[in-house]
């Protein structure tokens, strides 16, 4: 059994940190000494190097005690839900990034901020030989296949969000054009 102290230096963690997630039913001490303080056993460290786990991927405390209290059926619902968040973030700082780029107006950041641009992706598929009907093609199988991965694409090829908006639009139609044939 461990007391406050040996877990906090052993984990790296306040000890106002450990009382919190004792208050919010997250990690409960597993007995009490007869002078009411909490003793922590094995099992309570190994909850807690979970609950560091899933901090370290920024789930919610709220989520991760849903996760340690119920079956792990819940877990990729709980990561999907996350992934989703980091790539909401994701796209909201690139946009960012761009704008700051283009308030700089320095020809060499944008080098630096994306790994290939959109001319240079079109570049690409020009030289391997696809024709315009084929892109128009290939964006709509992305939009009907994986839209969110269409929509996070078009944002890392440095496209501002109207003319995405434009292209997913656009290749919706090819998509169904597609489907109707």
């Amino acid at each position: 059994m461990y007391t406050i102290g040996q877990i906090c230096k052993r984990f790296g963690i306040s000890r106002s940190a450990l009382l919190y997630y004792d208050s919010i039913g997250l990690l409960k001490s597993s007995r009490r000494t007869e002078g009411n303080y909490r003793l922590y056993s094995e099992e309570d460290t190994t909850r807690l190097e979970q609950i560091f786990l899933y901090r370290e991927t920024g789930v919610s405390l709220e989520d991760i005690k849903t996760l340690l209290d119920s079956p792990k059926s819940n877990l990729s619902d709980i990561l999907e839900k996350r992934l989703e968040s980091l790539n909401s973030e994701i796209n909201k700082l690139k946009f960012q990034q761009h704008v700051i780029i283009k308030m700089l107006k320095n020809n060499e950041l944008p080098l630096q901020a994306a790994v290939i641009s959109k001319d240079n992706f079109v570049d690409i598929l020009k030289t391997i030989g696809l024709k315009e009907e084929e892109m128009d093609k290939l964006h709509g199988e992305f939009e009907r296949l994986y839209p969110e991965e269409h929509q996070t694409f078009l944002e890392f090829l440095g496209i501002s969000p109207d003319e995405v908006h434009l292209i997913r639009e656009y290749s919706k139609k090819i998509s169904q054009q597609q489907n109707d044939n």
